[in-house]
């Protein structure tokens, strides 16, 4: 195992070779071919808090990485018209209150709001969602004693400036950059491996192991050694999504907005130097001008440029690793970026990568290993992202109608039963969503639960409120004393192009 050839730029290839950069300390080249005449994606601009382990481990400075990148603060999501037209949520990064003698937060929150006990919002329990309201932003608190410390966050930025940064970096640290168009892929006639790619001029790279880049083409994992694509397009029947930049706007808002549409939803994602914006929907819905006349006339500044459009069906390879081969990013699997996952995932896949790098090109345990936990990870993700769409009281389209009466996974309606019964969840262990994220959309979308965890019961009614009370206050306090999102910007980490 000597080269190792990454095929493929944009986010997820430069992602994958700043971090393969250091196998060249062991004597490992790491080879990158792209074409400028290809173009990517680039519509992964919002990210969650798991983005910091990427960073960190590269050794990033954050404020020159949000310079570089144009990017501002992310606090979470706020869902518009999904349960019904008219009301909203936001599913904010950290955590709701705090846990009482065993019981969870949100059902101390859900029995005095149900007894009618004035406790405001669930969301006004959580740090990050009441800063989020107010536009305000500021690292949290080393203290784990400090209200302060609870606030979680990621980012928002341009995924091509992003691209850019990380080739600097990785071509900085060792990494060859081949500029080319992929013409045919070669595989060695003995065991059908992947030997080499040949470029449209003849130019051949050899390699022994290859990391596909390659977006939803899928060259090597898919065209080559002919992995399945398993569709989730009977859950997820959005498939179109069209993109276009429009000129900022004020406040500059520390979230990303999904708005509900009928036959699908609209993203906002600001930057400093501009908003990011998209309509995902299903065209066996509605139409391409009309999805085109939504998004335009959902803008809040002028566009700045003409929609582009992107065509795509949910789901993912049977296998991600096959062979001498690993799929990172869309060549391996695309979930829809209604919880902004995509670049999640090609963090994920990359982390895996290194911790089972093989030292052969035929590693069958790592391969099994890496192929069961990815597999593992994008259904998880996947049931987080139908729930938005199944639990909905909508029904003014067809549509609506269809994600609402659908049957979903077997692993999603066990979720849906022990919320349904008495608003629990419990999702599974090391799930990248966790107990809080669920509370947000089920709180969000679903109906008031049956009943309550029978243990609130030894918890003194009176008592509880004081201590919703007093937390409620402690929160907004704190949040009342944070700085404006753009303020802090403009002082720590303004980008060069803003404005």
């Amino acid at each position: 195992m000597k080269r190792v050839v990454i095929v493929g730029g944009g986010t997820a290839g430069w992602m994958t070779a700043a971090v393969l950069a250091r196998l060249t300390d062991a004597g490992i080249s790491v080879t990158l071919v792209e074409s400028e005449e290809i173009g990517t994606v680039g519509v992964g601009e919002a990210t969650i808090p798991s983005l910091h382990d990427y960073n960190q481990r590269l050794g990033i400075d954050e404020d020159a990485f949000v310079r570089a990148t144009g990017a501002t603060f992310k606090l979470g999501i706020e869902f518009v018209d999904w349960r019904r037209i008219g009301e909203r949520y936001l599913h904010p990064f950290g955590t709701f209150g705090r846990d009482v003698q065993g019981v969870k937060f949100h059902q101390l929150w859900a029995r005095a709001d149900r007894d009618g006990d004035g406790v405001g919002a669930l969301e006004d329990y959580c740090l990050t969602a009441v800063a989020a309201r107010q536009a305000r932003f500021t690292r949290p608190s080393r203290d784990p004693a400090a209200v302060l410390s609870s606030l979680r966050y990621a980012f928002h930025f341009d995924a091509g400036l992003y691209a850019a940064f990380l080739r600097d970096r990785a071509t900085g640290e060792g990494v060859t950059r081949i500029e080319g168009r992929i013409g045919t892929v070669e595989l060695a006639p003995e065991r059908g491996d992947i030997a080499a790619v040949v470029l449209a001029d003849g130019r051949r790279i050899a390699g022994d192991f290859f990391v596909d880049c390659s977006g939803f083409r899928s060259l090597l994992l898919g065209e080559a050694l002919g992995v399945p694509f398993v569709s989730w397009q009977h859950w997820l029947p959005c498939d179109r999504a069209l993109a276009v930049p429009s000129a900022s706007t004020t406040p500059l808002l520390p979230y990303t907005r999904a708005t509900a549409e009928s036959a699908g939803w609209r993203w906002r994602i600001p930057l400093q130097h501009r908003v990011g914006n998209g309509h995902v929907y299903a065209s066996a819905f509605v139409d391409d001008q009309q999805a085109a006349d939504a998004l335009l006339g959902g803008l809040d500044g002028a566009a700045l440029g003409e929609p582009r459009a992107l065509r795509f069906t949910a789901g993912v390879r049977e296998r991600l690793w096959e062979r001498n081969c690993v799929a990172i990013g869309l060549a391996g699997g695309f979930l829809e970026p209604l919880e902004s996952t995509s670049i999640h995932l090609i963090q994920s896949g990359i982390a895996r990568l290194m911790s089972l790098f093989p030292g052969e090109a035929h590693a069958t345990v790592e391969r099994d290993t890496y192929n069961r936990l990815l597999g593992t990870e994008y259904r998880q993700i996947r049931d987080f992202i139908i729930l938005h769409y199944h639990a909905t009281a909508r029904d003014d389209s067809p549509f609506w109608q269809h994600c609402r009466t659908m049957t979903p996974p077997d692993t999603l309606a066990e979720k849906l039963a022990l919320w349904r019964e008495r608003g629990r969840v419990l999702p599974e262990p090391g799930e990248l969503f966790t107990d809080d994220s669920w509370v947000a959309v089920m709180a969000g979308q679903e109906a008031p639960p049956r009943a309550l965890d029978p243990l609130l019961d030894a918890l003194p009614a009176e008592e509880a409120g004081r201590f919703l009370r007093h937390l409620r206050g402690v929160i907004a306090q704190t949040a009342a004393a944070m700085p404006d999102h753009a303020a802090f910007i403009a002082r720590h980490c303004a980008s060069a192009s803003r404005g």
